[in-house]
């Protein structure tokens, strides 16, 4: 067994494709529109689904909000160099929602970011 994809509901398809492939470097695998259904999926992700885990992106036409509750917490993502990520991602529009800097407890360095649709991504310095 190995964990394939995350699926995550976008109200703006068009922006959240940006987000991902433009300000974090993900690539569209696949997108295929479902007209009976009303949905569209697109699977984005930094290598081919036959060996990485990759996000599923649904945007189901016609609605435009969710609530995003309190159950789901992040996507977590690692980086190189986490302030040269943050400074990329700052100068592109994207919300920090957490500056760079150690964790609470700990000495990992993260950072948090936000997609279009209020989604957090966390940003994990990986040296």
């Amino acid at each position: 067994m190995r964990l394939l994809h995350t699926m995550l509901r976008v109200k703006d398809l068009d922006a959240s494709l940006a987000f991902y492939t433009e300000a974090l470097g993900m690539r569209l695998l696949r997108k295929t529109d479902y007209p009976d259904g009303k949905f569209t999926l697109a699977f984005i992700g930094y290598g081919e689904e036959a060996d990485n885990t990759v996000i599923e992106l649904t945007h189901n036409w016609g609605k435009t909000d969710y609530d995003l509750g309190d159950a789901f917490g992040h996507v977590a993502i690692g980086v190189d160099d986490i302030y040269a990520a943050c400074d990329r991602l700052r100068a592109r529009g994207v919300k920090i929602t957490r500056e760079p800097g150690p964790m609470k407890h700990g000495s990992t360095v993260i950072a948090f970011v936000e997609d279009p649709n209020g989604y957090k991504v966390e940003l994990i310095e990986r040296k």
